[in-house]
């Protein structure tokens, strides 16, 4: 009898590792935001070169972003990038001649080995992967930059994307 319950739950414990968030499908660009150790560099050029997803330099052309922390720093950031102006800021902009740079983002306490590809419209969480680099050497921050974006091949193979 133990033995069957340990099947079952194996069975259904591999079933949620092969299963991948249907949105995922409709990534096809993304943005990445700056990472701490220039992680974000290694990682579009590892994704680039593997075709999985373009990777854009302008924000508004992204479907996702691909960033390493979520929370109120990262919702701010979204906002910078993508909030439309209001009616006033756009008056008080526009009458001064200029307007504001978005605020510097620090990358202090940020790379801890979680990666969150956030979906630019309805800023949920469609996909996600715990890769934490070895070291802060470019070739090591290389490697993981390979893994990550191997998995995000992988994921998006899964969602019916893009072809193995």
């Amino acid at each position: 009898m133990a033995r069957k319950g340990l099947l079952a739950i194996a069975a259904f414990a591999s079933m949620a590792i092969a299963a991948v968030n249907p949105q995922l499908a409709s990534v096809h660009t993304i943005y990445i935001l700056p990472m701490a150790g220039g992680m974000d560099q290694f990682l579009a050029s590892r994704l680039t070169a593997r075709g999985v997803v373009q990777v854009v330099a302008d924000p508004k052309h992204a479907d996702a972003v691909l960033t390493d922390h979520i929370g109120e720093s990262f919702e701010t950031r979204m906002n910078d990038l993508y909030a439309p102006p209001t009616e006033k800021s756009k008056d008080a902009a526009s009458q001064a001649g200029f307007t504001a740079p978005p605020p510097p983002i620090g990358t202090f306490g940020r790379g801890r080995g979680s990666f969150f590809l956030v979906d630019r419209k309805t800023r949920s969480v469609v996909w996600s992967v715990y890769e934490r680099p070895h070291g802060t050497r470019p070739d090591d921050l290389n490697h993981t930059a390979t893994k990550i974006a191997g998995d995000l091949e992988g994921d998006l193979v899964k969602a019916g994307k893009a072809k193995k």
